[in-house]
C-alpha cells in the first residue's frame, strides 16, 4: 500500500500550499535512502528536482498555473534521456553518458509540473525480464528481498511498490511494464502503440516499443498517460490522442460488458497459485456484473517464437550505434579501428546483449531471413487478425499477467529459454499493438499476482475504466 496520496490530492495540495513541492521531493529522496537495500535506483537527480522544486513553488506564490502534475515526484527507469544524471540504460557501453537533450515524455510531464527525483535499474537495454542483466545491480523484490521484481522495468516498479514516489515511468517492448508490475503488486500500463512519443528513450525492439506509466493506481496511471500521450514531431510513429481525456474516468457499470477470457493463456504452464488468483479475479467480475465468455486465439502459442525472432532482429540493429566512437564506453588501447570495435563492444555489452545481437544477425542474414525473420512477420500479422476477431466477440480481453509469481534471484538466470518464458502472457499485445494493462488481484498467499486486460487499438480510456472498476472489485 503506497503511503503517498492520490495525485490529485499532491497537487491539489501543493497548488494551495498546504504542502511544497520541495515537502514531496524530500519526502520521495528520503524513502529512496530508506530502501536503498533493494537496489531501485541507479542514480539521483537530487539537486536538479530540488531546484525544480523551488521554481514551482515560487511560480505558485504568484499565482501561476504550474500544471496537472505541480510537484509531483516521479521516477524514469534509466532508458529515457533525461538532464541531473546519466543516462546509461543499466549497460556498461554507455557508463558516463550524459544526455544532450530530454525524452518528449519527460519533456511534457515537466511541462506539467512533475519532478523527476531518480533514474531507475533495468535489464541492461531492457533485455530481460527478471532486472538481473542489469550491469550495475540486480533489483530486489519489495514484497520478498530474495525474489525478483521481474523485468525489464523492474527498478521503476519496485519503487513504486516501495512508495519511492508517487509514479514512475517505464518501457514496455514484450511484457517490461506489465510483468514487474504483477510481480511487485502494482499498476502498469501498456498503451497503444504510437500513443506516447519514444523519442528520447534508448531503442530496443522500434516495433513494439511503448512507454507508459506505472503506479498504485488506475487513476494515477490515467493522469500521467494523458500527460504523455498525443502526436510529436519528433517520432513518426506516434498517433493522435483520443479527444476525450484519459484521466477523466466515468464510473463503469460491469453489466453488458464482455470479457473474454483468452483459453490458451491457461495451459498446463500457470501456476496454480496465479491460477486461483484470476479465477476468483474473474468470479467477482461476473458478480459484479461482467458477461464471461471463453474466446480463442490459436496463434497465440505460437507469439512467443515469432517475438524472439523479431525482437532481436530490431535490436541487432538498434544496438550497431554503441560502437564506441562517438559516446559511452571506448577502448583506449586498440590499435586500430576494427580493433576498437570489437574491445569496446566485447566490455560494453553483456551477455544478454550479445545473445541477442547474434540471433538477430542470424535471422536477417542471407538465407535464413526467409525461412525466419519474413515468416514470423506472416504469423504476426496471423495473429493481428485473430486478435481482431477475438475482441469482435467481446469488448475485453482477460488472463494472467504472467504465469508464475516473482520467483527467486538467480532461478532463471542461466537458462535463457525459462527466462523467456516467463513473457508468454505478454508479448502479444505488444506484437499487434494494442492497449494492456495489469493489475494487482487478490493474491492467496504473500506474492502478488497480476490480472491482464487488453482492448482493441486506440481504446486506451476505455481499458482505463474498465480497469478501475475492475481495480475496485477484485483488487
Amino acid at each position: 500500500m503506497s503511503i503517498w496520496p492520490s495525485i490529485k490530492t499532491i497537487t491539489s495540495d501543493v497548488a494551495s500550499r498546504k504542502s511544497s513541492a520541495r515537502d514531496m521531493v524530500e519526502k520521495s529522496l528520503q524513502i529512496i535512502e530508506e530502501h536503498g537495500e533493494f537496489k531501485a535506483i541507479i542514480s539521483l537527480t537530487k539537486e536538479r528536482a530540488l531546484k525544480r522544486a523551488e521554481e514551482i513553488d515560487a511560480r505558485i506564490a504568484v499565482g501561476e498555473n504550474v500544471g496537472r502534475l505541480a510537484g509531483v515526484p516521479f521516477i524514469a527507469k534509466d532508458n529515457f534521456l533525461v538532464f541531473g544524471a546519466e543516462t546509461t540504460a543499466a549497460s556498461n557501453i554507455l557508463r558516463g553518458f550524459n544526455a544532450p537533450y530530454q525524452s518528449s515524455a519527460i519533456e511534457r510531464l515537466e511541462a506539467e509540473g512533475a519532478i523527476c527525483v531518480a533514474k531507475a535499474n533495468l535489464d541492461a537495454f531492457a533485455h530481460g525480464s527478471s532486472t538481473e542483466n542489469s550491469d550495475y545491480m540486480t533489483t530486489k523484490n519489495p514484497h520478498d528481498a530474495e525474489r525478483v521484481p521481474g523485468g525489464s522495468s523492474g527498478g521503476s516498479a519496485a519503487a513504486v511498490a516501495l512508495s519511492m514516489a508517487p509514479f514512475s515511468l517505464g518501457t514496455d517492448t514484450g511484457g517490461s511494464i506489465r510483468l514487474p508490475a504483477s510481480f511487485c503488486g502494482v499498476v502498469g500500463l501498456k498503451p497503444t502503440y504510437g500513443l506516447v512519443s519514444r523519442s528520447g528513450v534508448v531503442a530496443m525492439a522500434s516495433s513494439t516499443d511503448v512507454i507508459g506509466p506505472i503506479a498504485s493506481t488506475v487513476e494515477d496511471a490515467a493522469l500521467v498517460l494523458e500527460c504523455m500521450a498525443g502526436k510529436d514531431e519528433l517520432d513518426g510513429t506516434t498517433i493522435e490522442r483520443d479527444s476525450q481525456d484519459y484521466s477523466d474516468l466515468k464510473p463503469v457499470d460491469l453489466t453488458g460488458i464482455k470479457f473474454g477470457i483468452v483459453k490458451e493463456f491457461f495451459g498446463s504452464g500457470v501456476d496454480e497459485s496465479v491460477r486461483g488468483s484470476i479465477d476468483q479475479a474473474v468470479n467477482q467480475i461476473k458478480s459484479a456484473g461482467g458477461e464471461i465468455v471463453e474466446v480463442s486465439i490459436p496463434s497465440i502459442d505460437l507469439a512467443l517464437a515469432v517475438y524472439y525472432i523479431l525482437c532481436p532482429a530490431e535490436v541487432s540493429s538498434n544496438l550497431s550505434r554503441y560502437d564506441g566512437q562517438r559516446y559511452g564506453h571506448s577502448d583506449r588501447d586498440a590499435v586500430n579501428l576494427e580493433e576498437s570495435y570489437a574491445k569496446s563492444r566485447s566490455v560494453g555489452f553483456g551477455n544478454e546483449a550479445k545473445r541477442r545481437i547474434m540471433i538477430g544477425a542470424y535471422v536477417l542474414s542471407s538465407g535464413y531471413y526467409d525461412a525466419y525473420y519474413q515468416r514470423a512477420q506472416l504469423v504476426r500479422t496471423k495473429l493481428i487478425n485473430e486478435f481482431n476477431k477475438a475482441l469482435e466477440s467481446c469488448d475485453v480481453l482477460v488472463g494472467p499477467t504472467a504465469p508464475v509469481q516473482a520467483f527467486k534471484i538467480g532461478e532463471n538466470i542461466a537458462d535463457p529459454l525459462a527466462m523467456y518464458l516467463i513473457d508468454i502472457m505478454t508479448v502479444s499485445a505488444n506484437l499487434v499493438g494494442i492497449p494492456a494493462i495489469s493489475i494487482p488481484v487478490k493474491s492467496n498467499n504473500s506474492l502478488p499476482v497480476g490480472l491482464q486486460l487488453m482492448v482493441q487499438q486506440k481504446q486506451d480510456k476505455m481499458l482505463l475504466e474498465v480497469a478501475k472498476k475492475v481495480e475496485e472489485v477484485a483488487a
